[in-house]
């Protein structure tokens, strides 16, 4: 792990021009939070980023923190929600992936110096204050709440990206949700397309779909509400 984290320091050379653009997103990857998930990977993709996480590799030879601290090394953007960090089982214990992650990117921050001190990220609770129970040492950030809703987290994501370097302006949450909603009646066609039902995507999948999607969208789609027309087009 200490050899992991010197690389920190001489990873954002190597790939600044690849990775400027790379989100990282952390957060838990089970069925109930996956519309949380896939809305953020659209909105991330929609403003012009290019999304990233640990599920982006399977690769049973490499090692689980270290392929996120490869990952968390890559990119100067980072979404940490830390909603689901909560106590369950027998004993009663709470899952601290999340903290764990937003620990390596604060850290990178701090200490990685060159690029790594030009992270910048956006952190997601379920609702006010809730951290201070059990993350405290954050208190005085600012924390975004999603309340679990899409159409609230689209709206606070997207504002923070609309506000960043590089980035495209796609206009406010509002307009974004709508996309999303038209791209979510969509998939199961795009999945019958290439033979696949939307249970089996993996996310390099769904990002692969949601990229082309937007790769497709142009003025005129949007302002006539053409969805339709957008699967019928090839990717650039």
């Amino acid at each position: 792990m200490a050899r992991n984290l010197k690389r920190l320091t001489r990873t954002s050379t190597r790939t600044r021009a690849s990775t400027a653009l790379d989100v990282f997103i952390n957060c838990p990857f089970d069925t109930e939070y996956k519309p949380i998930f896939n809305a953020m990977v659209y909105t991330v993709v929609r403003s012009g980023y290019r999304a990233r996480c640990a599920l982006e590799t399977d690769d049973a030879a490499e090692n689980r923190l270290g392929k996120i601290i490869k990952i968390v090394g890559e990119c100067r953007y980072g979404i940490h929600d830390i909603s689901r960090t909560e106590t369950s089982g027998d004993p009663p214990l709470p899952r601290f992936n999340m903290p764990l992650e937003l620990g390596l990117w604060l850290g990178a921050h701090h200490l990685g110096g060159g690029d790594q001190a030009g992270k910048r990220c956006i952190i997601f609770d379920s609702e006010p204050y809730r951290y201070l129970r059990f993350i405290s040492d954050i208190g005085g950030q600012d924390i975004h709440t999603h309340g679990c809703d899409v159409s609230k987290l689209i709206a606070e994501l997207a504002a923070w990206l609309r506000h960043l370097p590089g980035g495209i302006q796609v206009g406010g949450g509002q307009s974004i949700l709508r996309e999303y909603r038209t791209f979510e009646a969509m998939l199961p066609s795009l999945c019958t397309d290439k033979n696949m039902t939307p249970d089996e995507l993996l996310f390099a999948d769904f990002n692969l779909m949601v990229t082309q999607f937007v790769a497709n969208l142009t003025e005129e789609t949007i302002a006539l509400g053409d969805f339709a027309s957008v699967i019928a087009q090839p990717s650039a």
